[in-house]
């Protein structure tokens, strides 16, 4: 009687991890796939962004862009938790290409921006380029952009630069849902 438990146990045992790797084979080639697309589709927008960033001359709004760094001084109680709900690592803010707009220029106070909108940037040296919308400033300000940066980076602001709302989905069809 044991014999046979220990042969049903191999021969259940073996079946059992011929069907699951039969199964995972099919999960491992669906998520390569939507890897594979969702790549194709982050090129895409890396090349129109670029498209963007270096080929055009803007005739755009007139704004004033300062920095800002993610600490409760700057900021609200939670520095590292943006006005549209996005969670950011505080030490690396420079790289995210966030931005906060004035009130004036949000939807939500009749403007022509929305949290998640990609704007470019011109007429500063060194910080022209996309840059995509994630919060709000103070009530105070009119007309001004603040660069998201990670603290330590030194001020900076330019008075003479110009905003254009980015559409980068115009040219752009996705393949994955």
């Amino acid at each position: 009687m044991k014999k046979y438990f220990i042969i049903f146990i191999t021969f259940f045992t073996l079946f059992n991890g011929l069907v699951w790797d039969k199964l995972f084979k099919g999960y491992r080639e669906y998520y390569m796939a939507t890897i594979d697309s969702l790549e194709d589709d982050r090129v895409r927008l890396q090349l129109r962004i670029d498209e963007l960033d270096n080929g055009y001359r803007l005739d755009g709004l007139d704004v004033v862009v300062t920095m800002y760094h993610p600490v409760k001084h700057q900021t609200d109680g939670t520095p590292d938790i943006l006005a549209d709900g996005t969670k950011i690592r505080i030490h690396k803010a420079s790289e995210y290409k966030y931005v906060a707009v004035s009130r004036n220029l949000l939807k939500r106070w009749g403007g022509w921006l929305d949290y998640g909108d990609f704007i470019v940037l011109s007429g500063t040296s060194g910080k022209n380029g996309v840059y995509q919308v994630k919060d709000t400033m103070n009530r105070r300000f009119v007309n001004r952009i603040d660069i998201l940066e990670s603290p330590g980076t030194k001020p900076y602001k330019f008075t003479s630069a110009k905003i254009k709302k980015a559409n980068l989905n115009e040219d752009i069809k996705f393949i994955s849902n």
